[in-house]
């Protein structure tokens, strides 16, 4: 009698119908996102009052902000490595409950040097989570959805990121700075117990590792509920095979020694201008004539239309492949030009502004949905976690390119003509990835694969 053949898990995901088992996945990720968004970026909003309170000047606020930043590009690489290693599940549940700890601990600061510690710790943990959430969504669903789930997942960051400011509003008057990090303190130590009764680890990597044959049997048996699967038979993913062991030098190889470069050089010109953005532009606004209360209602709306420009983009990404992220950091490009170079009236400029943030922050949107996809499911968060810490130098430069031009003495309008070398780059680079992309066959190397008949891991000298 034959033995049974071993049951391809690869096949079952590509094949799957959406199931309740994947549309959880998709929110609890989404809810985890949420709050990494907010504790990642509510210290703006208690910036003033946190500030007189401690004695801090404008200087020392900056470091502090620095200090995030910095701890999130750190993050990137180290859970990026975590995750790999012992797995998405233990990884994320981890990195959660640290933010959550950890901003509870900002709320107790109370010294600059224990602020900029906790600071850098914070986003160490907060940094870590999203590449995370990105391969263990990655790898639950068909190639033809991913980007799309990657920005549902991301829109969670971006509600969170503005829900900050409304419950600053809210409860500081009444509770003092201090209430915000306790609420999201608490926010993140909640989260982290739901994700302990209801996310899974990744299928793939738990194939890769050849643990828990009943894991995922059990979960493979969720995404294809009309087969009898069982784990006696075994497993294997037909499209990778896995690596000894992570080495940076796995992200250079074959077709990934020209896409992990050029994807970091977009990243980070992508990361400048939403960060100068986001950092500068009430200021931008309000020197240019606009009263602070336009600029500010200006500046939210902006942030709206960013989040527009992902998901409008996010099904052609899937169905054209990255090529089309392409789009968005083209069309910003004149209208950055028109913004710096042309006299237009105030609803004009602010209308132009609306659809520029549309293109720029829709086009990182779609940066976020890519960085994931070209590496295996054996190193793929670390690849996507390279990636966003790579980005994080365009985070901190953004800022300070802001600063710096705004010092400067040249005209305001004309630092958005300036700023339209980012687009540019972007645009550039991401063509250069999806003609690649396109050469090495659209439908498998979104999986993984250089070659039709090859898997790209097997490629980079990897062996079973």
């Amino acid at each position: 009698m034959a033995e049974p053949s071993p049951t391809d898990i690869s096949e079952i995901i590509e094949n799957q119908k959406f199931t309740w088992f994947v549309t959880r996945l998709v929110l609890v990720s989404w809810v985890v996102t949420f709050f990494d968004g907010f504790d990642m970026n509510v210290i703006a909003f208690v910036a003033p009052d946190m500030s007189a309170a401690l004695h801090l000047n404008r200087l020392m606020m900056g470091k502090v902000f620095s200090a995030g930043l910095l701890g999130t590009m750190i993050g990137g690489f180290l859970f990026g490595y975590i995750g790999d290693r012992i797995g998405r599940r233990p990884s994320i549940i981890f990195a959660t409950a640290s933010f959550g700890v950890l901003t509870l601990g900002l709320a107790q600061s109370g010294s600059y040097a224990a602020l900029l510690a906790l600071r850098l710790a914070d986003g160490i943990a907060i940094g870590g989570l999203l590449p995370l959430c990105w391969a263990l969504n990655i790898e639950y669903v068909p190639r033809r959805y991913r980007s799309t789930v990657v920005t549902l997942i991301m829109l969670g960051y971006t509600l969170g990121n503005s829900f900050g400011g409304p419950l600053t509003i809210w409860l500081t008057p009444r509770y003092g700075w201090r209430s915000v990090f306790i609420f999201g303190g608490c926010a993140g130590l909640a989260a982290t117990c739901f994700l302990f009764f209801s996310i899974p680890e990744s299928i793939k990597f738990l194939v890769i590792k050849n643990k828990r044959l009943d894991l995922i049997a059990g979960y493979a048996q969720r995404l294809a509920p009309g087969r009898a699967i069982r784990a006696s038979d075994g497993f294997v993913l037909s499209d990778e095979i896995r690596p000894e062991k992570f080495a940076v030098s796995l992200l250079f190889q074959n077709e990934l020694r020209w896409i992990t470069p050029i994807l970091w050089a977009a990243y980070i010109a992508s990361s400048i201008a939403v960060f100068f953005r986001v950092s500068w532009e009430p200021t931008v606004f309000q020197a240019l004539g606009f009263s602070r209360s336009t600029a500010a209602l200006a500046s939210s709306a902006n942030s709206i239309g960013g989040a527009i420009g992902g998901l409008l983009l996010m099904r052609f990404t899937d169905t054209r492949g990255a090529i089309a992220v392409a789009v968005l950091p083209a069309l910003a490009v004149p209208t950055l030009l028109a913004m710096g170079l042309v006299q237009l009236g105030g609803g004009a400029f602010l209308a132009l502004s609306f659809f520029n943030t549309m293109f720029i922050v829709g086009a990182h949107f779609g940066i976020h949905s890519i960085a994931g996809i070209f590496y295996p499911s054996a190193y793929r968060a670390n690849g996507a976690g390279w990636a966003t810490s790579i980005a994080k130098v365009g985070s901190i430069l953004g800022p300070l390119v802001g600063g710096v031009a705004l010092s400067s003495g040249m005209p305001v309008k004309v630092m958005y003509a300036f700023l339209a070398a980012c687009p540019l780059v972007v645009g550039i680079g991401i063509f250069i990835i999806g003609r690649i992309q396109q050469r090495t066959s659209h439908e498998n190397f979104a999986q993984g694969w250089t070659d039709p008949a090859k898997p790209l891991a097997a490629q980079t000298g990897a062996r079973d």
